[in-house]
């Protein structure tokens, strides 16, 4: 998400309803960048919620899927709340990661970052101040404690700071021995990292002898494993997603599909706790299609999602001999026939009110491109029947006119279109008097509603950006949540043909449908004959709020 007044992403994960009461209260630490955000939930917190510092969209990805493992140890450490045993080995690894986020005087201990507003002026960055609060505090409870290190005086000032790194491993609790050897450890650990920071400050920055004490952390038998940290190897779960869409790409498979597949199989890897396919086995997959229907999600994107895209990778593993047998074969989930409270298409008062909406839209903050997006969209998608991301991605060079016809080229090589075909779409008079010529010739070549970054990716998310922008104005004026904005026109288009008695190969041409069979794929629906089916479609009676129309 994105946080208003602010380039940086926003990270928000609901709590999972069986273990929000026991998290409220306690204070968590989730790993972000090279330190951590520090974030406590209240008793009206419904999801944690902290900026990602970042507005890098890789980046971005990367601390949302390291924040989002680190969260889904710590829902699973306060599932279990069996105490876990440490070693003292156990405890000294442990106190070792706090050593080290703190004993680096220039990353620990800098000053809260500063940030300046035009028209404000210089103010703390909100962003960073938790964390600083957070680190002084430290600072002043080891004022108090640093002189004295007996374990019964030191639960009460290093408590706290011993239950985040646990939960951070994915332990809730640890029996009173393990406890013990926790906060002498983390005091010698503290007492280590402000020795260190002292040296730094009067100028000597050699190699601390102190940091080569920690042993490396290893998990107790009786705690859940830590989220694996390295890249993927050749048969992780994780892996194998990456292997099979290398192929798939060049044979032509959605990057949305990939993007699907890739999220459905990063859950499976949170709910096992491994990411070794050869482990996987068909109960697994059963428990955690139950797991994710008992957690709220459909039935319907269990199956067409995440079931779907587990049958393909371990099918594809199974061909190329990388597996034995998939364990998601012949798993499947009954999907009810939901109820239909109403048409699909949006209703006549419906269409006039959203189209009413975007010819009085007055530009606030949004960027031009943007603005006229919510300006010119919904019409576009109103006499057209596209997608709304199809129309979103239209370049100034899409658009030509043929005779008296102004015709709208619909190309993948603008950004995704489902069939992955091209076609042409007549532009309807409505739409020219409404005065979308004009802005169509002010505008500068490329993009009409979108700035894309230039790489691989970037039309694909600048689309998915405006398209849930343009998805929220709409929602302004129509309210019911049981016709969809962005295909609401899609369904009322092909009504509307359909009472005009336009053959439904043509609608089909027009709005980019598949061959229904064989026979359809034969000929060509020509710009003459979509021509004649645009010329029967009525113009919408939209009111004007004044004399003057808005072309802008």
């Amino acid at each position: 998400m994105r946080r208003d007044g602010s380039r940086n992403s926003l990270f928000v994960q609901r709590i999972p309803t069986d273990v929000r009461e026991k998290a409220i209260g306690i204070p968590l630490a989730i790993p972000l960048g090279d330190g951590f955000v520090f974030v406590t939930p209240s008793e009206s917190a419904q999801a944690v919620r902290f900026s990602l510092r970042t507005a890098d969209p890789s980046e971005t990805k990367r601390r949302q899927a390291v924040a989002a493992a680190s969260l889904e140890t710590v829902w699973e450490a306060l599932r279990n709340d069996a105490p876990a045993h440490l070693t003292h080995k156990q405890a000294t690894a442990l106190a070792g990661e706090l050593y080290r986020v703190w004993a680096d005087s220039e990353s620990r201990a800098r000053s809260v970052a500063m940030v300046h507003t035009p028209g404000v002026g210089w103010a703390p960055d909100t962003e960073s101040q938790d964390e600083q609060d957070y680190w002084a505090a430290v600072v002043a409870m080891w004022e108090k404690v640093g002189q004295d290190g007996e374990p019964q005086r030191l639960e009460k000032p290093l408590g706290p700071l011993v239950d985040r790194l646990l939960l951070t491993k994915g332990i809730r609790r640890v029996d009173s021995e393990s406890r013990g050897y926790l906060l002498t450890a983390f005091w010698m650990a503290l007492r280590d990292a402000f020795a260190s920071r002292q040296r730094n400050a009067g100028g000597d920055y050699s190699l601390d002898p102190k940091a080569a004490r920690f042993p490396e952390w290893q998990a107790p038998a009786d705690a859940p494993k830590e989220q694996p940290k390295r890249g993927p190897f050749k048969n992780s779960l994780t892996g194998l997603v990456e292997d099979w869409w290398k192929e798939a790409k060049r044979a032509g498979r959605k990057q949305s599909t990939y993007e699907s597949y890739r999220n459905s199989m990063a859950r499976l890897v949170n709910f096992l706790k491994h990411d070794t396919a050869s482990r996987v086995t068909p109960e697994d997959i059963v428990r955690f299609k139950d797991y994710r229907v008992q957690s709220g999600v459909s039935p319907k994107t269990v199956k067409d999602s995440d079931l779907a895209g587990m049958k393909t990778v371990f099918g594809w593993a199974v061909v190329n001999r990388r597996l034995p047998s998939n364990p998601a074969a012949g798993i499947t989930i009954k999907v009810g026939k939901s109820r239909k409270l109403r048409s699909k298409g949006f209703y006549d008062s419906e269409a006039i009110a959203i189209l009413k909406h975007a010819r009085e839209f007055v530009p606030g903050r949004e960027a031009p491109k943007l603005a006229a997006a919510k300006r010119w969209v919904p019409w576009l998608c109103a006499f057209t029947g596209a997608r709304v991301g199809e129309m979103i991605q239209i370049r100034k060079e899409d658009i030509r006119r043929e005779g008296k016809l102004w015709v709208l080229h619909v190309t993948p090589e603008a950004g995704p279109v489902k069939t992955d075909e091209a076609r042409d779409v007549v532009l309807h008079r409505q739409i020219i008097e409404e005065g979308f010529l004009a802005f169509f010739e002010r505008s500068k070549g490329g993009y009409l509603f979108i700035d894309p970054k230039a790489d691989e990716l970037g039309v694909r998310n600048a689309v998915k950006t405006a398209r849930n922008k343009v998805n929220e104005f709409v929602r302004e004026v129509v309210k019911d949540k049981n016709v969809d904005p962005s295909h609401g026109w899609r369904h009322r288009f092909k009504t509307i043909g359909i009472d005009q008695g336009v053959e439904m190969r043509v609608l089909d041409a027009i709005q980019g449908h598949a061959p229904r069979n064989v026979s359809e794929g034969y000929g060509d629906v020509t710009i003459k004959a979509k021509a004649n089916a645009i010329t029967r479609f009525p113009a919408i009676a939209v009111a004007y709020a004044t004399a003057s129309r808005q072309n802008s």
